[in-house]
């Protein structure tokens, strides 16, 4: 069942959805050869804790971290640890943060000193197709349209989705319904209404569609070990458009990305 979510509540998401964001500054200042996943980890939930909040991912089904740390071919669900990010890594960063019990959720992924044109045309179409996807989180429309945006931007950009694996419906819940493809047939699916409150995040590959998990349970890779990248926001469907609770493409000081607000046509709200 698909919960929508009062402007009060979606307020409150946005809340979660600014320390979330505040978090991911943080963790980007730190992003250098050297430092340990673990390390990211740390500073995350010191962070988060001290602004009032929690980390949501941390004990849910039995997850041991506080963020997800993913590196080059790894997708979602990596187990921050004793790993050294190294020149030339993309690392995605997977963010939960619950306040008074609403939960925003959002994932970047990262360069890590200079990249390889491969690796950053494959952040740059990702992030692309983000902001296709949310472009179509529109009042009338329905999920079809915003999985087959996703698919036709980043496939465009010569990127394979990740199939296996979907957005989702958050709130007081961090997955409710319903769920969201990166692939679909436009006009198809669940119509969307306002309240509406969805975790949009395409997963791509510059190689193979199929994934393999780890020993480990959690982490997810890329099945023929090609770099992979996971962009994510939480976005509310409103009368006046998609707004954007977890806004990570803004400059520190409020002021928008142009390049990227372009993508969606300036027509989306933040915060």
């Amino acid at each position: 069942m698909i919960i929508r979510k009062s402007l009060a509540e979606i307020d409150a998401i946005a809340a979660s959805g600014a320390i979330l964001v505040r978090t991911l500054r943080l963790l980007e200042r730190q992003l250098r050869p050297g430092v340990t996943t673990a390390e990211l980890d740390a500073a995350a939930e010191r962070f988060i804790r001290s602004q009032g909040a929690v980390p949501s991912f941390k004990g849910y089904r039995g997850y041991p971290a506080s963020i997800c740390t993913s590196p080059n071919s790894m997708i979602v669900h990596g187990i921050p640890g004793p790993y050294e990010l190294e020149r030339g890594d993309v690392l995605s960063l997977d963010v939960g943060v619950t306040l008074d019990g609403w939960v925003a959720d959002a994932a970047r992924t990262f360069p890590i000193g200079p990249v390889s044109v491969q690796a950053s045309h494959l952040l740059a179409g990702t992030e692309t197709a983000l902001f296709a996807g949310v472009e179509r989180c529109v009042v009338g429309g329905r999920l079809g349209d915003v999985s087959h945006a996703i698919q036709a931007a980043a496939e465009g950009q010569g990127l394979q989705i990740v199939r296996s694996l979907v957005g989702h419906g958050v709130g007081r819940d961090m997955h409710e319904d319903p769920q969201i493809p990166n692939f679909g047939k436009p006009g198809s699916g669940q119509r969307l209404e306002s309240g509406m409150v969805l975790a949009i995040e395409p997963m791509t590959t510059i190689g193979t569609t199929e994934v393999v998990a780890a020993d480990d349970g959690w982490s997810i890779y890329s099945q023929d070990g090609s770099l992979a990248a996971h962009f994510e926001f939480t976005v509310a469907i409103t009368p006046d458009g998609p707004r954007i609770l977890t806004p990570w493409h803004l400059a520190e000081g409020g002021d928008t990305v142009e390049s990227q607000l372009a993508n969606i046509g300036g027509r989306a709200r933040v915060g």
